[in-house]
């Protein structure tokens, strides 16, 4: 029994009873925002509003016994529900028994990817889509999911099937707006950002969705137009398997890899930007180390519990997490409350729901995608380089205009392209001496330096590989061959991190290429590992310990002619800089 208590619940270990009180606030704090939450994400799946609370309390209840973090929150998330919509919407027609089961399908596939991520321990994937690419998925998502919802806060019928056939709609539909339904959403909205401007543990959603359902009720607004969710079927969930094909499944297996990807990159970032405080989770001061790995397979079973329960994957949420730990939660009580409370809501409250206007969780939605476009974060992304804004670029167009599915994959290839491309393509400098020192600094960092004739010292910031080998020699030849006559080469191995068998081929010939021509090639500075590199590559014969440095200014003393000395201090950072790209210097 005890290692059973061990092994579940591994959040509540030390768990104090002084804690409980603030972890049911919490818990209700949660609930009230989660409940409107969860339906507007099942409203953007077009699968019933029940089924947003099927993910919740399956994603919560699966992490509160089985996850490590003691505040994280599990459940429905509108980042992926476009996602896999779109990807079943395919197949099959929204609403139908048919496009239910093959949601289901999917979460117990992406499930499944999520999990098996998590077990083998690779949730260090999730490192591979850089922030300004996710920056970009995450705004093309934003804008997706505004244009979807724009008829629904409208009152229009909507139509059209990419981005611009459903803005054509609207513009073609906007004679019959329907001032009722924009007036809820506009309403909903505003408390909404007033709540969250006040403090985010404020339901605001919560108030907004009572406030507009009791307004349609009492004014009868559904005879004025205004679309309501309807009678919420309540009942408790069967557990089963979903009845598809398996051809259908292969044909969503795409749609599944993308949103397990996405799974694991935001658990990845809702983790790193909020752990545990101290004591949180714990007896002791300090707090618990979190194991990522065992929270996202947690995550993954939650996705499998949720799609035996016919509803849809789950994914960790950054907003609900922040809010459960700002609100006092101490361990996953706070999210089990929570999941209670909407049990309870499904056993005796879904008849309060019938009233509720599809126009108040359209304004929900558009909230959340409001929070998915992140000015700030693309503004900081343009004003740091504009390679990285076109990666966010690219990567949200694709988004918008093409598919969410086709985005992430071409976001991530782009990422890796762009990494390929600058490791094949390092950045390398010729330094220079700062007079009257002994320090060979890069000319860029705006002190005077000198050059000593007849010699150079190349810096290669980056590795020698395959990739690059070629590319490295040649650079470093023309420097030679710009800064001629040159009697010595001084390659400074401080930013090299390893030399593979092509790279040690290509620097061995440009060894015996310039010794050919009286120039010697001299080391400095190599770390253990490039002169393991070298010796089992063969150099070490043409590059003899006499030829190997602890730093620049005793390789330049100990040239084979033994001269030593400069031309005139250059205070404008000369010295050679144009024949090398930009670097970041240090002293050498």
């Amino acid at each position: 029994m005890r290692g059973i208590r061990v092994f579940l619940f591994p959040s509540m270990r030390g768990y104090r009873g002084a804690w409980a009180a603030a972890d049911v606030v919490a818990g209700l704090t949660l609930v009230a925002i989660a409940i409107p939450e969860q339906m507007a994400t099942a409203h953007l799946a077009n699968m019933p509003a029940v089924a947003g609370f099927y993910a919740f309390v399956a994603g919560s209840l699966l992490f509160a016994l089985f996850g490590r973090h003691p505040a994280l929150s599990v459940g429905a998330d509108s980042t992926i529900a476009p996602i896999f919509a779109a990807g079943v919407a395919g197949l099959a027609v929204a609403g139908s028994a048919a496009y239910t089961h093959l949601v289901s399908a999917t979460a117990l596939v992406v499930g499944g990817l999520v999990m098996a991520v998590g077990v083998l321990r690779l949730g260090w994937v999730a490192d591979f889509l850089p922030l300004p690419v996710v920056t970009g998925v995450l705004a093309g998502i934003g804008i997706e999911i505004l244009v979807k919802q724009l008829p629904t806060v409208l009152g229009l019928a909507g139509g059209g099937t990419t981005t611009v056939g459903r803005v054509r709609a609207i513009v073609d539909q906007i004679g019959s707006l329907n001032g009722w339904a924009l007036g809820i959403a506009a309403g909903v909205l505003s408390v909404v950002v007033v709540s969250e401007k006040v403090d985010r543990r404020v339901p605001g959603a919560l108030i907004g969705v009572v406030g507009a359902t009791a307004l349609v009720a009492s004014a009868g607004l559904r005879d004025h137009g205004v679309k309501v969710v309807g009678l919420v079927q309540a009942h408790l969930p069967h557990l089963a398997f979903p009845s598809v094909k398996l051809s259908d499944v292969g044909d969503l297996m795409g749609t599944a890899v993308t949103v397990a990807f996405l799974c694991v990159v935001q658990t990845s970032a809702t983790v790193r930007s909020n752990p545990p405080s101290p004591g949180q989770g714990g007896s002791g001061e300090e707090p618990r180390p979190i194991d990522f790995d065992v929270d996202l397979a947690t995550v993954g079973a939650g996705s499998v519990l949720s799609g035996l329960a016919g509803s849809f994957a789950v994914n960790a949420s950054p907003p609900r997490t922040a809010v459960a730990a700002s609100a006092g939660g101490r361990s996953q009580v706070t999210n089990l409350v929570a999941a209670a409370a909407v049990v309870v809501v499904l056993a005796v409250a879904t008849s309060l729901l019938k009233d509720l206007p599809e126009a108040a969780l359209g304004a929900i939605l558009i909230f959340v995608a409001s929070r998915l476009f992140r000015a700030k974060e693309l503004l900081a992304i343009y004003r740091f380089g504009w390679q990285e804004f076109v990666l966010t670029a690219v990567t949200l167009v694709v988004v918008v205009f093409v598919g969410i599915e086709q985005g992430v994959v071409a976001a991530a290839f782009l990422g890796l392209a762009r990494r390929v491309r600058i490791a094949a393509r390092p950045r390398d400098v010729i330094l220079g001496r700062e007079p009257g020192t002994e320090h060979w600094v890069d000319p860029d960092v705006g002190r005077p330096t000198e050059q000593v004739p007849g010699v150079v010292v190349y810096v290669l910031y980056g590795p020698v590989w395959y990739g690059n080998a070629t590319y490295v020699v040649q650079r470093a030849m023309r420097a030679v061959q710009a800064a001629a006559p040159v009697d010595t080469l001084v390659l400074d191995a401080m930013a090299v991190a390893d030399v593979d068998y092509t790279g040690a081929k290509a620097l061995g010939e440009m060894v015996r290429d310039l010794g050919d021509q009286g120039t010697s090639v001299l080391i400095a500075r190599a770390s253990h590992l490039v002169h393991h590199d070298l010796k089992h590559a063969g150099l070490l014969g043409a590059l003899t310990a006499d030829k190997w440095f602890a730093n620049v200014d005793d390789a330049v003393k100990a040239r084979p002619q033994g001269a030593y000395q400069a031309e005139p201090a250059r205070g404008d950072g000369g010295g050679g800089a144009e024949v090398a790209q930009p670097g970041s210097g240090g002293q050498a």
